[in-house]
């Protein structure tokens, strides 16, 4: 438990303004004043809730293969992404993102917990669930998606990408880390 003055603020907001906007996220930029009594600035990009699935059923999990803009790359990652609508239901946006992104259906959706991404300057939170009990339904990729490619592997080889640096994705790295802590805590 976080000691009370661990928990209080240390930094004041002056002021805030929106700096750019796009159907898929904003950028603000506030004047600040530090608790050492320094002002200074700090840039927030704010984007709507996301959803990141683990789906796994007989010893294979699938990830998806896409091309990554920013660092121009085509990576392997956990199937993730948000709907850029405020009060999505998480479940229903993870089942939506399954299905956008690889054709699945889940029987049971687990919610193993969620995590903010990359909040030194992102305001985004991601849900992480398991998807189990997968059957095949037809991709509904978005736009933005259309050279995704879907790949099953066995859940050894994913854990040797993870180590080897194949998969480079701090939110499969989390979600996967999340997803053994779950796990071992389960019955037997």
């Amino acid at each position: 438990m976080p000691d009370k003055k661990s928990s209080s603020r240390s930094i004041e907001t002056l002021s805030s303004s929106e700096i750019y906007r796009n159907p898929w996220m904003r950028l603000r930029e506030d004047q600040i004043l530090r608790s050492n009594g320094q002002r200074g600035i700090y840039g927030v990009v704010e984007k709507e809730d996301a959803a990141l699935i683990l789906p796994i059923d007989g010893g294979r999990i699938w990830l998806v293969e896409q091309y990554r803009y920013t660092i121009g790359e085509r990576v392997l990652e956990l199937p993730q992404g948000g709907w850029e609508t405020a009060g999505v239901d998480p479940e229903e946006l993870a089942r939506g993102e399954l299905k956008e992104e690889t054709g699945l259906a889940a029987a049971s959706m687990t919610l193993l917990g969620m995590q903010w991404i990359a909040y030194g300057f992102t305001r985004q939170r991601q849900f992480i669930f398991l998807a189990t009990g997968l059957t095949e339904t037809e991709k509904d990729p978005d736009p933005e998606e259309h050279d995704l490619a879907v790949r099953s592997f066995p859940i050894a080889e994913f854990e040797t990408m993870l180590l080897d640096g194949t998969i480079r994705d701090n939110c499969t790295h989390a979600a996967w880390g999340l997803y053994m802590v779950w796990k071992s805590r389960q019955p037997r």
